[in-house]
């Protein structure tokens, strides 16, 4: 049996979860999701949890109970706590402004780059080079911080890029470890 998929999501008090068939739907106070799951995979509220139970051991079961055990818990927690990625700019030069609900980076181009929230994100600017991504739907958040990334990743020979927060870049040598030859 999976050992993630046979752990019981707790539902906290101001969570309303709704299941109706195979499609559930998660109220709270950041917001509504709703998301559609194999029909195979069993979902039953029991005692302010949520259990996830596959029918047999197959498998194609095997891979979706715990995903789905996994899918239905990010979405409880989204709605009662968000999620956060925090972005970095590192160089010389590399900054960002907020713009409405949008933000606008300076990222080492000839053009300033300017990215729009998909719905249910939104983009937070604290100083001049981090950037707040923060929803209530785990997917959304994390492809949007890959898109701000994806501007410009971090340089594996000078660092410069756009970066998670923590996250760490090995830097390469360069061509002056290799030595000079004559």
């Amino acid at each position: 049996m999976s050992r993630i998929g046979r752990q019981p999501i707790p539902v906290p008090s101001n969570v309303k979860v709704q299941i109706v068939g195979s499609s559930v739907t998660v109220n709270g106070p950041l917001g509504t999701l709703v998301r559609d799951f194999h029909e195979d995979i069993g979902i039953a509220p029991e005692d302010g949890t949520i259990l996830v139970t596959r029918p047999t051991d197959n498998r194609l079961h095997r891979s979706l109970h715990g995903l789905t055990r996994a899918l239905l818990s990010n979405m409880v927690v989204g709605v009662s706590e968000g999620f956060t990625k925090v972005l970095e700019m590192v160089g010389v030069g590399y900054r960002v402004q907020q713009q409405g609900a949008g933000i606008t980076l300076a990222a080492g181009f000839t053009h300033p780059v300017e990215m729009q929230p998909v719905p249910g994100v939104t983009f937070t600017v604290e100083g001049n080079n981090r950037i707040l991504v923060q929803g209530s739907d785990r997917e959304a958040v994390g492809q949007a911080a890959a898109l701000i990334r994806g501007v410009r990743p971090p340089n594996s020979y000078t660092g410069k890029g756009i970066r998670y927060s923590g996250e760490i870049v090995r830097l390469k040598a360069g061509k002056a470890a290799a030595g000079r030859k004559r």
